[in-house]
């Protein structure tokens, strides 16, 4: 963190905390997690021994500069207070778990920024775990796996941002393949003026994403997905039950987009999640389409003082490599 992004503190987080959880709740100590790129994530340690988790969403707690904030645009800028309670709601409504929320401070009234408290559920993440106790993570990705299938009955004649579809706004773009197949030529140009390989390959990345985007079919229904579903935004309750964190990005899209993202991250651990009935031409879109992006978007953090740089360069690197072998005879 450079000297212009100091975290807050104590005093900074008590006016939010008492009015979340009343007066005589204090905070005794603050500690900002990491990981998180575009909004600030706090733990307040209380003066009774609870916790709570404060997000702040200010200039100042993003990493990305000038990000596109366009709400038409399924892949714009997924930060903000109003996404979070939106998708929040929903997923509430649902049933499918989701830390509880004390406070949504909507008029900036706590902080010079929007914020919102909200559970500190104690278990960890499914990431930790899966490493920690393979044999203990089968429980709660049976849990995900549900939940995933309830999220995937939930359905839409159109595809973008869950408030935007549900308000019955029209997003950019004709399609869910249309969309992911403009964003990936767009991420190889940018890719291109950052790194030789890329370069050189241009033309036919370029070209398989053509050939790839012209199978798809076309389909008349999208369902709900978390657009970024990795073990590390899944935590674990004590009793075992999975709860989903970051979910601003909560759009209506092709569940392939879902199931590309979480074969990645997933890895071995990916079979517990699998479904028989995806679209094998969608999926391999869908699948150079987010290695793209997973080499354009961290190459952008390195362009500004995002401090974790060894890991998005590994991140960039491993994506790269991978998108080149999708069109290396």
């Amino acid at each position: 963190m450079t000297e212009t992004r100091q975290p807050l503190t104590v005093a900074d987080l008590t006016p939010l905390a008492r009015a979340a959880l009343g007066p005589h709740r204090t905070p005794t100590a603050v500690t900002q997690l990491r990981g998180g790129s575009k909004k600030g994530v706090y733990r307040l340690a209380l003066d009774d021994g609870t916790t709570a988790i404060a997000y702040v969403w200010s200039p100042e707690e993003s990493y990305w500069d000038r990000p596109d904030t366009d709400i038409r645009d399924t892949f714009s800028h997924a930060s903000g207070l109003g996404l979070f309670l939106s998708a929040h709601h929903r997923l509430t409504e649902l049933g499918v778990r989701t830390p509880r929320l004390y406070l949504a401070d909507e008029d900036a009234v706590h902080l010079p920024a929007h914020a919102a408290l909200v559970e500190d559920i104690p278990g960890g993440s499914l990431e930790e775990l899966l490493r920690r106790d393979p044999a203990a993570a089968r429980a709660p990705l049976a849990g995900l796996a549900e939940a995933l299938a309830v999220l995937r009955e939930c359905t839409a004649t159109g595809h973008g941002k869950a408030v935007l579809v549900e308000e019955g706004g029209m997003p950019f773009g004709d399609s869910c393949e249309q969309v992911v197949a403009d964003r990936a030529v767009t991420d190889i140009a940018e890719i291109a003026e950052r790194d030789s390989r890329a370069r050189v390959a241009r033309q036919a990345l370029s070209a398989r994403v053509r050939e790839l985007r012209a199978a798809v079919e076309p389909r008349r229904h999208t369902s709900l997905v978390h657009g970024e579903l990795g073990p590390d935004h899944v935590l674990v309750t004590p009793d075992g039950t999975p709860a989903l964190i970051d979910i601003e990005g909560l759009i209506y899209f092709d569940a392939e987009w879902e199931h590309v993202f979480l074969r990645l991250r997933f890895g071995s651990h990916y079979d517990a999640l699998r479904v028989e009935d995806l679209d094998p031409a969608r999926m391999e879109l869908y699948r150079l389409a987010l290695h793209l992006n997973l080499v354009a978007g961290p190459l952008r953090l390195l362009d500004g003082d995002f401090p974790f740089t060894e890991s998005m360069r590994e991140i960039a690197e491993h994506n790269l490599a991978r998108a080149l072998e999708l069109v290396t005879p």
